[in-house]
């Protein structure tokens, strides 16, 4: 008998001491979460302080907040009225995400509603409130936000396992059918709860992001074969990144890595947890991503793949990743964006393959340089995620080109996608719009107008998240110095990477005038580096220290670098020259032959019916290609922009049949404005259009 009790005695040590040995291994690179008040390691958006292959490192959230102008102004409406708005939409019973969550966790009787992504859309939304709080510590809106992560911490399975629309539906089996975007949820969890922790240094939400992810690796990292073909819309990498950055819990990082091999090396065809047409070049699993040469398929799913391929890079440094990375890039701008810097040309196609395949697409990348206008798709998530890519892309490599399709993006393809009230939003941003030529009763995601809720949300809340994220993205730090990626009126306070404190402050008009003016208030004794972005538009540009003009060679697309022994009271002046342009598309591009776009620095602009006679189809409406144009400032209009005023023709003669004949047009000159891109549709339902035909040599009004 006292054999026995030793045997159990010796058992029941190895067992506890077995258990305390595991648990150790799983804190022992998570000790993050040990210590409610612990500093977060990092305080960045994209936390690429340690990232060893990142050239420009993200600033801390809060270092930097807009003053005044343009993004200040967008700020504010996020903080007074996005977020907010938003929120009562996700909180209520309209968007029910909130709901979602209180019937996972037994709080609520009812069913889950809304789309298979609808967590997603509700860690979004936090994320975005976060970045609020960041700025303006109200702690009324943190108290709020650790509410509802209460709740979420409650709906979430012992094991980890977190998704609403499964464990509310017996019907449902957890990874029976990767439409059901477990993966997709999974990764904007993880993402929210880690800049919730950088920001607060709380451990709440950090803690249901740290289950979570343990249970994801033990799931995946064995590479179950059934498994294999999951994390189709892969936020899941970017937020494992993410953990991996924020607790340097090692497994995640592998787990990341792990999503982006197994891309491309299975069966191509619907299987049991693949749904039919959801395959091949739709999901960017017919070839390997290493191996891949352009961007195909649907368009955020490819995006959010790149950005999270491009964080691993950030940290291995592999090659070969890399060069597939720079590759699409290229794809992407060079190829298949359009001149407001949306992606994603079509609702429905096909992609063809050399093999002989063809596949279903869906709000996708098809051919290089087919670019329609009218019925282009350019899901504002699309956009968004192009904006994300050329982010870590400008990371990386540490160039200003990255920068200047941010730019292009955040101006023009996705403000489009938000109206001026911070309330209303289109799911799609076409460059044409011709109300009589489409029944949008029909379309689910597309509409003829702004709309205070889409049943598909996950386009709103990605883009308020963006927004308000912004000032984070206005500055990088470099070796020895800072870069300035974005203007704006804007206050930064932050340490460079040897640990010593600047602060300067820019003022500027920007977007609506090209004079920039930054002065230094404090600042180390030694020399360090100031790099200034010279956007791609800018012909002609000036800069000048001190009032001493600086003769360096300032070329477009690249970062300009003064280095000097800065000190307080130091004044920069960039001076850029906003000119006027006609734009006319790649010879290719079939849809804009004998068309021009009107351009000023960064802003795209288009021509609406509410600038038009009446009844006037959009269709009939040229520009003569040395018409005079003129840019104006107008604070009254659509909230403050510059409009450009000149004369456009509108055509007289009438079209009859699908094909006329006609031996010569007839004009009426019309006295009008082009307003920005991004602020159409804010006074009517309305037609519009950003290219025209052009006539090179106008005739006559008759």
């Amino acid at each position: 008998m006292q054999h026995i009790m030793f045997l159990v005695l010796i058992s029941t040590l190895v067992f506890t001491s077995s258990c305390k040995s595991i648990k150790a291994q799983r804190w022992q690179q998570s000790d993050v979460v040990q210590n409610e008040k612990i500093v977060p390691d990092g305080r960045e958006i994209v936390n690429t302080k340690n990232s060893p292959h990142v050239s420009l490192k993200s600033i801390d959230i809060g270092d930097c907040h807009w003053t005044d102008g343009f993004w200040a102004e967008k700020f504010a409406l996020a903080e007074k009225s996005m977020v907010p708005y938003m929120g009562e939409l996700l909180t209520g019973d309209i968007g029910h995400s909130l709901n979602n969550f209180k019937i996972a966790a037994g709080l609520k009787e009812g069913s889950h509603k809304g789309m298979h992504w609808h967590d997603g859309d509700f860690y979004k939304w936090i994320e975005a409130a976060m970045y609020v709080y960041a700025i303006n510590k109200n702690q009324a809106l943190l108290d709020e936000l650790n509410s509802y992560i209460e709740i979420i911490a409650q709906a979430q399975k012992d094991d980890g396992y977190l998704s609403t629309q499964i464990t509310t539906n017996e019907k449902l089996a957890r990874w029976a059918n990767r439409k059901y975007h477990e993966l997709y949820n999974s990764g904007h969890l993880l993402t929210s709860a880690c800049i919730h922790h950088r920001v607060t240094g709380q451990t709440n939400f950090l803690s249901v992001a740290i289950k979570h992810a343990d249970y994801l690796y033990q799931l995946f990292q064995p590479q179950p074969k059934k498994l294999s073909r999951f994390g189709f819309n892969q936020t899941q990498i970017i937020g494992l990144v993410d953990m991996y950055r924020t607790t340097r819990n090692k497994n995640y990082l592998e787990l990341a890595e792990i999503f982006i091999n197994n891309r491309g090396k299975s069966k191509v065809a619907p299987d049991e947890t693949v749904r039919y047409r959801m395959v091949g070049d739709m999901t960017q699993e017919r070839t390997p991503l290493r191996e891949e040469t352009e961007a195909v398929g649907h368009a955020v799913l490819a995006l959010y793949y790149y950005v999270g391929a491009a964080d691993v890079y950030a940290e291995t440094g592999e090659q070969a990743l890399i060069d597939a990375l720079d590759r699409l890039w290229e794809s992407v701008v060079h190829k298949k964006m359009y001149l407001t810097g949306a992606v994603g040309q079509v609702h429905h196609g096909a992609s063809s393959q050399s093999d002989g395949n063809t596949d279903f697409v869906h709000e996708a990348f098809i051919d290089d340089y087919v670019m329609p206008n009218a019925s282009a798709y350019n899901e504002t998530c699309a956009n968004v995620c192009n904006s994300m890519f050329s982010y870590r892309m400008l990371g990386i490599h540490g160039q200003a080109k990255y920068a200047d399709v941010i730019e292009t993006v955040l101006f023009n393809s996705a403000l489009s996608g938000i109206a001026l009230d911070g309330k209303h939003y289109f799911y799609t941003n076409p460059l044409r719009m011709c109300q009589n030529t489409r029944d949008y009763s029909q379309l689910s995601t597309e509409s003829a107008a702004r709309t205070p809720y889409i049943k598909c949300f996950c386009c709103p809340p990605n883009l308020v998240r963006t927004i308000t994220k912004l000032s984070g993205w206005a500055y990088s730090l470099s070796q020895n110095g800072i870069s300035v990626n974005m203007y704006g009126g804007n206050q930064l306070n932050t340490n460079l990477l040897d640990g010593s404190k600047i602060s300067l402050t820019q003022k500027t008009l920007y977007p609506w005038d090209g004079a920039i003016e930054l002065t230094i208030q404090e600042c180390k004794s030694e020399a360090f580096d100031i790099m200034l972005r010279i956007p791609e538009w800018a012909k002609s540009s000036s800069i000048m220290v001190n009032g001493e003009m600086q003769f360096a060679p300032l070329k477009p697309a690249e970062f300009v670098t003064m280095n000097r022994e800065w000190k307080a009271g130091d004044k920069i002046m960039l001076n850029l020259d906003m000119n006027i342009e006609l734009v006319e598309g790649h010879p290719r591009i079939e849809e804009l032959r004998n068309q021009v776009a009107v351009k000023r620095g960064p802003i795209v602009y288009c021509i609406e019916s509410p600038d038009l006679p009446e009844n006037t189809d959009i269709l009939d409406v040229y520009i003569s290609g040395d018409t005079h144009l003129e840019a104006t400032y107008k604070p009254n209009l659509l909230g403050g922009v510059t409009s450009i005023d000149t004369e456009i023709l509108i055509r007289q003669d009438e079209a009859e049949g699908m094909y006329r004949t006609i031996e010569k047009p007839t004009f009426k000159k019309y006295k009008t404005s082009f307003i920005p891109y991004y602020a159409w549709s804010n006074r009517e339902i309305s037609d519009m259009t950003v290219f025209l035909p052009v006539l090179w040599n106008a005739p006559n009004e008759e």
